[in-house]
């Protein structure tokens, strides 16, 4: 791995950023040494047209440096351009180019007497800048090398014949020359160090702001991702109520393109946003781009930028602050809670009912046994109102005996018994169910029940409860059948479920007027009938079983016209 270089024990790679920068400053110091130098050129032949007593380059000379300066450079800016490694090996040998150039510079403007000794400084420290340490430590020991050697020249008398003219003195004082040396070298050195440490301290600034950076970018990129995927809808406003900005969600539950809301006005998109509302709670009636009506739950909050609102036309949320609104669609969950709510009040009505229901029917009992013995009166009676009076009681009778069977039904809806499972034969079952109800003399004669059942089939339920399940359903779907050709059919099998858990899928269809299908879920609300004489608890009581022994019920057609009722029970 290639580096900028080490001091003080620290070391920094070369990574691409850190190379095409190296590249940039490295073409911007080729620049500078073309200005510089022909800045300083150009000095030397303003001060030959005046014609000051300083030893300066003959015009050929000059022209010839210059084109040298210039040839150079700009060889080397299409040479770094297309170079991609050793870079800085390339700036280690600029700084040298430099070195060479301040020593020709000065060898030919009077060695130790030359005006321009301090255009060593240009190598040194733009070698330290952009090639911390090494860079400044070689550009200065090349110069100090460089000044020695002309400062040898003019001690052993190897100087330009163009100086006599302008009564150059050589220097033959060893000591003052070595002094002079001492003092520059020295100076150069010195030079190479602060600038090492400027490049030094450049170096790591750049660092530490590259590492900012990334890690600015990895935040912004983590913000971003969580703006665009959270489930909330998120949008900002400026100061003065334009939306600035809206993620995904937001999009998702308005139904309005991202674009389409960025830069409208947050008063006239959501127009019954509550603002001077303090509960925590807020919601309102939102109309979706496709027209269809939701329900959106929101909290709004100042993010405090501390802008003021100028007058824009529209009431303001906030006259000093920006804003962020969360959003959610609420519509299911206030659906959700609406049903929670009236199913606890069903069931306090259902407690107290039930409670009510218990106390009526022992006095119900009472008027039963009250109205037998008294028609049973009126039965021996010969007078001429017993007939009369035999038939108001048989009135009362009938009428409190379906009044316990109604109370019955809702007292094993109220308080349904704990299923306890057991084994036992489905057609066995079955058959009692249809003899109980063939012994009621209200059941039609020609009534015609088909089981397609095997007699092997066994059932895990309660058989109690199953028994009042089947008499509901059979009883149920022989009133709805048509008189004289009545038709109820039965069956079950095995059935795979999914998890390849087995069940009992038991279905109950007859030829009766069937159902509508928009009341196919309606059918088992608790004291809904279409029957004059019916209490409305009957398919609500088939459910609470079903569902209390893990199962499903379903309402559809059936093919003999009527309707049909599908149970799964699983087997275990």
């Amino acid at each position: 791995m290639s580096y900028l270089g080490t001091l003080f024990g620290l070391s920094f790679p070369v990574t691409r950023d850190v190379a095409a920068n190296l590249k940039k400053q490295l073409l911007w110091m080729l620049l500078l040494r073309i200005i510089l130098y022909t800045l300083l050129l150009g000095i030397s032949y303003i001060i030959s047209e005046l014609e000051f007593s300083v030893i300066i380059l003959p015009n050929s000379a000059l022209i010839l440096l210059l084109l040298a300066v210039y040839t150079i450079s700009i060889i080397s800016a299409l040479i770094l351009l297309r170079l991609e490694k050793n870079i800085q090996k390339f700036g280690f040998l600029q700084s040298i180019f430099d070195t060479v150039f301040a020593s020709i510079l000065i060898y030919f403007t009077g060695i130790s007497s030359s005006i321009f000794t301090s255009v060593y400084f240009f190598a040194i420290i733009t070698g330290g800048l952009i090639l911390p340490r090494r860079g400044g430590l070689i550009a200065a020991s090349a110069s100090t090398l460089l000044y020695g050697a002309i400062l040898s020249l003019e001690y052993f008398g190897y100087i330009p014949g163009y100086f006599g003219t302008f009564d150059f003195i050589a220097m033959e004082n060893a000591p003052e020359l070595i002094n002079i040396f001492a003092v520059k070298g020295l100076t150069f050195f010195l030079a190479a160090l602060l600038s090492a440490m400027f490049g030094m301290r450049l170096v790591s600034t750049e660092e530490v702001l590259t590492d900012t950076i990334q890690s600015f970018d990895k935040l912004s990129h983590l913000y971003k991702t969580i703006f665009d995927n959270i489930a909330t809808g998120i949008i900002t406003t400026d100061d003065k109520n334009s939306i600035t900005s809206a993620n995904n969600a937001a999009h998702s539950i308005t139904g309005y393109p991202i674009e389409s809301l960025i830069g409208r006005n947050l008063i006239e998109f959501f127009p019954d946003l509550e603002r001077s509302s303090r509960a925590t709670r807020k919601a309102m009636d939102f109309a979706k781009l496709d027209g269809s009506k939701i329900r959106i739950g929101y909290s709004l909050t100042s993010l405090n930028t501390g802008s003021s609102t100028k007058n824009t036309g529209h009431e303001a949320l906030d006259p000093e602050d920006s804003k962020l609104i969360t959003l959610q669609d609420i519509s299911e969950i206030e659906k959700l809670e609406s049903k929670i709510r009236q199913g606890e009040k069903m069931a306090a009505i259902g407690l107290m009912s039930a409670g009510i229901a218990h106390d009526f029917r022992n006095p119900l009992t009472a008027i039963s046994g009250s109205a037998q013995i008294l028609a049973e009166e009126f039965s021996l009676a010969e007078s001429a109102n017993s007939d009369e009076n035999l038939e108001l009681t048989r009135i009362i009778l009938r009428e409190s005996n379906r009044l316990i069977v109604t109370i019955a039904d809702f007292l094993k809806f109220a308080r349904p018994d704990r299923a306890e499972r057991k084994w036992f034969p489905l057609v066995d079952c079955i058959r009692e169910v249809l003899q109980v109800c063939r012994a009621d003399p209200d059941w039609p004669s020609t009534c015609s029940v088909q089981l397609d059942i095997d007699p092997r089939t066994d059932l895990w339920a309660d058989e109690r409860q199953f028994f009042t399940l089947l008499n509901h359903l059979i009883q149920n779907s022989v009133v709805y059948c048509p008189p004289d050709r009545e038709i109820i059919s039965i069956t079950a099998v095995e059935e795979k479920e999914s998890g390849n858990t087995e069940a009992i899928v038991i279905i109950i269809e007859d030829n009766g007027v069937g159902i509508k299908k928009e009341m196919y879920e309606k059918v088992f609300e608790p004291f809904y009938t279409g029957r004059a004489d019916g209490t409305g608890l009957g398919l609500a009581i088939v459910r609470q079983i079903v569902e209390s022994h893990k199962g499903t019920i379903a309402v559809a057609s059936s093919p003999l016209g009527g309707a049909r009722f599908t149970i799964s029970l699983p087997l275990l």
